[in-house]
């Protein structure tokens, strides 16, 4: 069975360390693997790669080594987050930062990161509101790809992708669930039989508030399906077209 080639974008993508860290500017590896694609974003900003990472994107690309961006961040050991569970508090925002399901817990119960899941991303540091997230260099001595992996970048990037699929499966049926509530308040409200000019008015109110709030929710869902659509067909039309004017 023949699969179509890979584009640009995919190219680049599978050289990138999957930290899913957003240091880049973008939030995930694959929007900043686009970015550099269509000559966006430069080849230079991803500081978990390194200058090997660099050094890979610019064979691939055909351009010159040239060094990090600075104002991206450095290249430097690989961290590991580590949560001190006598401080933590449950809130969970952690747990909803992590881009790799890396922090196991539950609402009101100390949280855990799993240490060999975590990317070194920094994503949970700030979201804490009691300050009880460390990073912690793993790899000493060792920076961007000589502190990780193709099987690590594999692997996380399988999680971020599972994860991203979980989220929009939980937003769909959530929207659903809101969609169906909304429709059956409006028809409880059309088969009521107002009484006097006060409580017609008022139900003309409702169903007008209700009626609004479905067709916004109908609007963004069919955005949501045109942008899904268009990526499509990006990528199945495989642009090199961006390449050819960035070289």
């Amino acid at each position: 069975m023949s699969h179509p080639p890979s584009s640009l974008a995919d190219r680049i993508e599978d050289l990138l360390p999957q930290t899913q860290c957003t240091k880049c500017g973008y939030p995930a590896c694959r929007p900043y693997a686009e970015a550099v694609a269509d000559g966006s974003a430069g080849y230079n900003q991803c500081p978990p790669g390194g200058a090997e990472g660099v050094a890979r994107l610019a064979a691939l690309l055909g351009r010159p080594v040239i060094p990090i961006n600075p104002v991206h961040g450095a290249e430097r050991e690989r961290p590991v987050a580590f949560i001190d569970e006598a401080a933590c508090i449950g809130c969970t925002l952690c747990i909803q930062a992590c881009p790799v399901d890396a922090i196991v817990g539950a609402a009101k119960q100390m949280h855990t990161v799993v240490a060999e899941l975590c990317t070194g991303c920094d994503l949970c540091v700030a979201p804490c509101p009691v300050d009880c997230i460390a990073m912690i260099p793993a790899t000493p001595g060792r920076t961007g790809w000589q502190a990780w992996s193709q099987a690590q970048a594999i692997d996380a990037r399988q999680r971020h992708d599972a994860r991203a699929a979980r989220l929009k499966r939980d937003k769909e049926e959530n929207d659903a669930r809101l969609a169906a509530k909304a429709a059956a308040k409006l028809k409880e409200v059309e088969s009521s039989a107002p009484q006097s000019d006060a409580e017609r008015a008022e139900k003309e109110r409702k169903r007008a508030i209700i009626q609004a709030a479905i067709e916004r929710a109908r609007l963004q869902k069919e955005a949501a399906q045109q942008e899904a659509a268009r990526k499509q067909a990006e990528t199945a039309g495989n642009p090199e077209s961006a390449a050819g004017k960035k070289a």
